[in-house]
């Protein structure tokens, strides 16, 4: 019973250390097949740009012509057999669209499923316009009055209160708004 914890451990210390796996290989490096570009370098061309155009569906910032994923690799693969095979950039996105969705075109095709995506940005901006617009609309609406002659009063009498600053005289703080006090 005590051999079965004491095998388990050196197990795992042997195998971090590197000392097992000799000659194992990643994963990765173990499902991934090496990229080989068509022969024809036209065709590789045409196999290059349609792979900028579409997105890695693990990455989804890169298209799969810059990702180092896995489905990358396998999706380039696919391509180039598919432009080897003599399909047109068309269908070979469609075949994509159908099985991964919309989502891994950087360019989705206008529909109602994607309309929102392609208006959204001008939505919000007419939105944000309209906002603006009434704001200030508000603002200009509402008059500036001034002070009223009892509230002019009430300032000037708070003022002659006030004792004066030093090396001032009071008569030069107060202000004079031609209320007559």
């Amino acid at each position: 019973m005590i051999l079965r914890p004491l095998l388990a451990l050196l197990l795992i210390a042997f195998g971090s250390a590197g000392i097992l796996p000799l000659g194992a290989k990643p994963a990765a490096a173990q499902t991934q097949a090496a990229d080989v570009p068509l022969a024809d370098a036209a065709l590789e061309m045409r196999a290059r740009k349609l792979m900028k155009d579409v997105r890695c569906v693990v990455c989804q910032a890169q298209s799969i012509d810059e990702s180092d994923a896995g489905i990358a690799s396998d999706m380039r693969r696919l391509i180039r057999q598919e432009i080897a095979a003599g399909k047109s950039d068309e269908d070979i996105r469609q075949y994509l669209v159908a099985r991964y969705g919309d989502f891994v075109l950087f360019k989705p095709p206008f529909k109602a499923a994607t309309a929102l995506l392609w208006a959204g940005p001008f939505l919000l901006l007419g939105f944000g316009a309209i906002v603006i617009v009434l704001f200030f609309r508000r603002r200009s609406a509402v008059p500036d009055r001034g002070l009223s002659a009892e509230e002019m009063r009430r300032v000037n009498a708070a003022l002659d209160a006030a004792p004066p600053l030093p090396g001032t005289a009071q008569t030069a703080t107060r202000p004079d708004h031609g209320s007559g006090a």
